[in-house]
């Protein structure tokens, strides 16, 4: 079947590829003319396991193609696919830090205001009720921060946060939970570094103000505190006995509750996790 993709950023790419993946003709349709021709040069300009590969193959076989033409598409294609505004899944929703990204923090807002609108009053609070906990989870997160820090100050700490996208595996960093504490840590009068294996250059445009990093061990060597903000694959499968020597003071805050505390613990880290004990 010949189909089109409207619009192509997190969600409409992987779904363009995805489409094309099992045998259909596909063309992705974007106003950004600049990430239009990346795409059809195979330069994913997004992170998604496996999604550069599906690229190029299907680019390069020639099932699968980017225009800035909507015409060109509703003459094209047999189906059409919306990719803006639309899937919230189990990725946007980890416990912890709360929800962000591109879409379910917008969609909540206009959910709220339709509500009011309507005349809907309960259903209105219940969604601000949503709203105010997820804006919440910062101060919370800053809490134990300063709970694990004890009798010290947060002024001047050489402060690592761990992720910068709004959940693992993408480079989204769209109303990120991760960067929203980055920069409460920030303004409390920490020194902060962000490290993100993916979404770095995102995050360096959205906070210039913070210090941004790809290479781990280059954000953990000096810390006086670390805090983990987003469940990356690479934090929660990383080796703590390799990198215990190379904080200044190995005191880890994990805000996802996703790490194995007893693991880094019997490495030699103290170890604050969210609704669990701290040691």
């Amino acid at each position: 079947m010949r189909v089109s993709v409207i619009g192509c950023g997190h969600l409409g790419i992987p779904h363009a590829a995805a489409m094309a993946e099992l045998g259909h003709e596909v063309i992705g349709v974007d106003v950004d003319r600049e990430k239009v021709a990346r795409l059809n040069a195979g330069d994913c300009p997004i992170f998604e396991p496996g999604l550069p590969e599906l690229l190029a193959e299907h680019i390069g076989g020639g099932r699968l193609r980017f225009t800035t033409d909507i015409a060109e598409a509703a003459a094209f294609a047999e189906l059409h696919f919306i990719g803006v505004g639309t899937p919230i899944g189990a990725g946007g929703m980890r416990p912890g830090l709360g929800y962000g990204g591109g879409c379910l923090p917008k969609d909540v807002r206009a959910f709220t205001a339709s509500a009011r609108q309507l005349g809907a009053t309960e259903a209105a609070g219940l969604l601000l009720a949503a709203e105010k906990i997820n804006e919440s989870r910062t101060r919370v997160a800053m809490d134990l921060v300063a709970e694990a820090l004890g009798d010290r100050l947060l002024r001047g700490i050489r402060a690592t946060v761990l992720g910068a996208a709004f959940k693992p595996d993408t480079s989204d960093v769209r109303e990120s939970p991760a960067l929203a504490l980055a920069m409460a840590l920030h303004r409390a009068g920490g020194v902060v570094t962000v490290h993100d294996p993916q979404a770095s250059a995102n995050a360096l445009l959205r906070n210039p103000e913070l210090d941004h990093t790809a290479d781990l061990p280059a954000a953990l060597t000096g810390a006086e505190l670390v805090v983990l903000a987003t469940e990356w694959p690479e934090y929660r499968q990383g080796d703590p006995g390799a990198l215990v020597e190379l904080p200044a003071d190995p005191l880890l805050v994990d805000c996802r509750t996703t790490l194995d505390p007893d693991r880094w613990r019997s490495a030699g880290w103290r170890v604050h996790q969210l609704g669990r004990p701290g040691t």
